[in-house]
């Protein structure tokens, strides 16, 4: 313990800016590691169209909108989303995101997570990026 009882390793977190970090990549869909926390990962993405249905069959998952607006279809609904907004999709739960136009977007779950769960396509990121 550092003085006042402050962890040396708190001298090596930084804060996180998202409109820096959303402004290092352009590419959709390829989520990108932004913080840890327990076990947890802070991700954030750029989603533009539709990903594909999947669920994450152990894990919630959830969607904060930054910039602009989404959808996530869900089997019997559709949860729209705007700036500020976010939604929970519970563990198990089959759904699509989707953005019309360009959304920036910020996620939280388990670093086990796989984005596209228990499917495998184009789109899977197996070690996102960490910016």
């Amino acid at each position: 313990m550092g003085s006042g009882g402050v962890c040396a390793s708190l001298e090596a977190v930084e804060k996180v800016s998202l409109a820096q970090k959303f402004g290092l990549f352009s590419e959709h869909w390829s989520p990108k590691v932004v913080a840890d926390l327990n076990g947890q990962q802070v991700k954030i993405a750029k989603f533009e169209g539709e990903f594909p249905w999947h669920a994450h069959a152990e894990e919630d998952e959830m969607f904060l909108v930054v910039r602009g607006r989404m959808e996530l279809r869900l089997r019997d609904r559709t949860v729209e989303l705007a700036e500020g907004e976010l939604f929970v999709v519970p563990r198990g739960v089959e759904h699509q995101p989707y953005a019309a136009q360009e959304a920036h977007v910020l996620m939280f779950e388990p670093a086990s997570t796989l984005n596209t769960g228990a499917e495998r396509n184009e789109l899977t990121v197996d070690a996102p990026e960490r910016l």
